[in-house]
């Protein structure tokens, strides 16, 4: 660290005083237009974030570390959440969350609201970051780490997992299983769900299986009556074809299956179903649900534990962790007889 941007680096860009970028942000009616408008450029083009704590010792430590979440109500981030406090907490940190509601342009937003907090870290969730918010991230020079993917080119730290290689191994089970006609259902489409499409693909076109006819999509947020809705559509447009469905989480899964039950379409003999993410239910249904089984607690625990590390001066030996991931496989896609 040491390249955080200043107000002093605002007014060389600007061409004017550091006392003027100040009246800029605090009195902005006592500047001139002109004046205004290159000072506001220069904060937009160096990614700069007035320090609203400004009137607290310059050496003080904020205790915060912020984090921003896709979604507040989605299960899957809880679990996320439960690993992140139970390392900050014990730690003497403070976490302000933020739920960006799948928008990098909203998440964008919250990035800007919690770096005028003075955080002293940051935990993000996947890469999917408009091009200011990574300016943003790089220029506040903190520890970030992304999670819920594993990124290629992080801004700095990752822990994650490769969502298109979970679903190429669970369509592959599928497909060795005698499943030829496999289905896929994929709701809201964020770039982790793109992802699990590329990789249903992936498997599909190998085994000369693929069909556009077989994929049914919506950007409505998930729900399992929303799996519902996109069975009947895959049945529908499939001409009844299908003899399994990959589903890009539980929710829809558990959707297909009780469609199924109501259709009398017998599960897995004459429809086989995979979700994803093995929430408490897919185990709990008659028959159980296949699903790939994330590591979410681990996650969020690990980057914290990350963060944490560089804060106190740890080394650190890794900064790109890939935690894997579990296909659990049950009655649902049991081999075709």
């Amino acid at each position: 660290m040491g390249n955080r941007v200043t107000m002093a680096d605002v007014a060389e860009l600007a061409r004017v005083s550091a006392i003027t970028v100040s009246r800029v942000i605090n009195q902005p009616n006592k500047v001139s237009e002109a004046v205004r408008q290159k000072v506001e450029d220069a904060i937009e083009a160096l990614g700069y974030i007035p320090n609203r704590s400004a009137s607290a010792l310059a050496s003080a430590r904020s205790g915060v570390i912020g984090v921003v979440i896709p979604s507040l109500s989605n299960s899957v981030f809880n679990d996320v959440l439960q690993g992140i406090y139970s390392v900050a907490g014990p730690a003497g940190y403070q976490v302000v969350l933020a739920d960006s509601h799948y928008s990098p342009l909203e998440e964008e937003q919250m990035v800007r609201t919690l770096l005028g907090q003075s955080p002293e870290a940051m935990i993000i969730t996947g890469s999917n970051q408009t091009r200011q918010t990574r300016n943003l991230l790089q220029a506040a020079d903190i520890p970030i780490v992304q999670l819920m993917e594993f990124v290629e080119q992080p801004l700095d730290m990752c822990v994650g997992f490769s969502h298109r290689q979970a679903a190429f191994e669970a369509v592959n089970h599928m497909l060795a299983a005698g499943y030829q006609k496999l289905g896929f259902l994929g709701a809201r489409m964020d770039p982790r769900a793109q992802q699990r499409l590329q990789g249903y693909i992936q498997a599909m076109e190998q085994a000369a299986r693929y069909s556009e006819d077989w994929v049914v999509t919506t950007p409505r947020p998930s729900s399992i009556a929303v799996g519902v809705e996109l069975f009947n559509s895959l049945m529908s447009k499939s001409a009844g074809e299908c003899d399994a469905v990959f589903c890009v989480n539980d929710d829809l899964a558990l959707g297909t299956l009780f469609e199924c039950q109501r259709m009398h379409i017998a599960v897995p003999d004459r429809m086989a179903i995979c979700g994803f993410n093995d929430i408490e239910a897919s185990a709990l249904v008659n028959p159980p649900l296949s699903s790939v089984r994330v590591p979410r607690y681990d996650m969020g625990a690990k980057a914290t534990e990350m963060v944490l590390g560089v804060l106190v001066g740890d080394a650190v030996e890794e900064k790109q962790i890939n935690c894997g991931y579990q296909l659990i496989v049950r009655e649902s896609t049991s081999a075709k007889r």
